[in-house]
């Protein structure tokens, strides 16, 4: 009886629905200087441009990379001040989720998991490469969702990259 018990235990667990973290990570980080170190010289305020994207990518059947890009892009009198470019990625596991809690999951809940860690990996490469750290503005991850469901809808029969490149959030200065 109580083998029976621990069995159907088992099973019933295994059926609950569970959402885990498997890992967070900085999958690539790049910065670069073209004009230093004359750019230096130049004493004015940089104009900022930061983009932000989001990959997903199947490993298996239950677990999912999200790869949250970021472009911060510095410039001075036209000029290129520096440049950074951050993949942050997570390794996330679904078991027994519905396929349509799944989606925005991926697109909502998963890159606000991840956005601390690059925002602090920006900063930090910015600060660390002599510059005054760039705190970036918080994103409505859920906006952008919706946005891209907007999207994918009014672009149904265009071509899935040229779909994606348009899909990237500017976020103001």
């Amino acid at each position: 009886m109580t083998e029976q018990s621990s069995v159907s235990n088992a099973n019933t667990e295994s059926k609950d629905p569970s959402f885990r973290i498997q890992r967070i990570y900085l999958k690539d980080l790049s910065l670069e200087q073209p004009n230093s170190p004359e750019i230096f010289l130049v004493v004015a305020e940089p104009q900022v441009q930061v983009e932000v994207d989001i990959v997903v990518k199947r490993v298996s059947d239950e677990l999912f990379e999200v790869v949250l890009s970021s472009t911060v892009t510095a410039r001075v009198e036209g000029k290129a001040l520096f440049l950074v470019e951050t993949n942050q990625a997570g390794i996330f596991e679904f078991q027994n989720i519905p396929a349509e809690q799944v989606d925005p999951m991926l697109g909502i809940t998963c890159p606000t998991i991840l956005y601390p860690y690059l925002r602090s990996n920006i900063a930090d490469v910015i600060s660390r490469a002599g510059f005054q750290p760039i705190h970036l503005n918080e994103i409505n991850f859920h906006g952008m969702y919706e946005h891209r469901l907007m999207q994918a809808q009014q672009t149904a029969n265009e071509s899935a990259g040229d779909s994606a490149a348009k899909s990237k959030i500017i976020l103001p200065n």
